[in-house]
């Protein structure tokens, strides 16, 4: 699937390598872009079943939405593979994020990928391996390896998440993908099931971060689903953390970096 997608966006896109979103927020001090609610342009007209078909057809995208984008004649098209946009006509097809230019620059599309990803996590909320804070305060998600040190570095700190009322709450995505080249299981994807498969996942993740070697085990659990969740709203590695609000950053963040981040978008509203 990925190598037809790949095949079909070389004719339209030169160096297409995956998409990667950054967390832009107006209450962290280091950005002066903000991501927020998308503001759509009503004035655009389009046949979203007519585009859904043609572009699905042309570029091998499994399509899940077309919506208005806040850019007059310019579609959103959110799909399998992620976010993408596209002209009303379905005459252009276009990647990359899109910004508004008003009093402040606007990542809409970070916003649209937000609330993706909400709406993604609640159909994974009984398939996670939860590790709650005793007195929470907030909630994230992350994307996570075995095999990824950062990954490691950040589990190796729950307990000071955990004090500082952050549950943490992880999601499967294997480094090395769901299939090898000969088309069968990678031992990422297995190592991680069985992990999920275990009486007891979290002690279970936990030994597998230390170094404990992986007793293989087959059950029913959605890791190809968790890991094709994290393609499509933009995770291209781990750990991957997805804030409350749907907002994502890319990459490990250290307890007290992290408590500072959600308290300033708390207090932000």
């Amino acid at each position: 699937m990925f190598k037809k997608i790949s095949l079909a966006l070389a004719a339209v896109c030169i160096g297409v390598a995956g998409l990667v979103f950054a967390v832009e927020q107006p209450t962290i001090a280091t950005n002066s872009v903000t991501a927020t609610t998308p503001t759509l342009n009503n004035s655009t007209h389009f046949d979203a079943a007519e585009l859904k078909a043609k572009l699905s057809l042309m570029l091998g995208l499994e399509i899940d939405a077309v919506k208005p984008s806040a850019m007059p004649g310019l579609v959103e098209l959110i799909t399998n593979q992620g976010l993408f946009y596209a002209s009303a006509d379905g005459q252009f097809f276009i990647q990359g994020k899109l910004y508004g230019l008003g009093g402040k620059v606007v990542n809409y599309s970070e916003a649209s990928l937000a609330q993706v990803r909400l709406d993604g996590m609640d159909k994974f909320a009984d398939a996670m391996i939860v590790y709650p804070a005793k007195n929470e305060k907030h909630v994230v998600t992350v994307f996570t390896d075995i095999t990824c040190g950062y990954c490691r570095k950040m589990h190796e700190q729950m307990d000071d998440y955990n004090d500082k009322g952050i549950t943490v709450r992880y999601l499967a995505y294997p480094r090395s993908g769901v299939k090898d080249r000969s088309g069968q299981y990678s031992q990422g994807f297995k190592d991680l099931r069985s992990i999920w498969c275990h009486e007891n996942p979290a002690e279970a993740l936990t030994k597998a971060k230390m170094g404990s070697n992986v007793a293989q085990r087959t059950c029913d659990k959605p890791i190809e689903e968790e890991f094709d969740f994290g393609r499509q709203v933009g995770v291209s590695g781990t750990p991957a953390v997805i804030l409350e609000n749907g907002m994502m950053l890319p990459g490990y963040q250290k307890p007290d970096a992290l408590i500072t981040i959600l308290e300033q978008m708390k207090a932000a509203g």
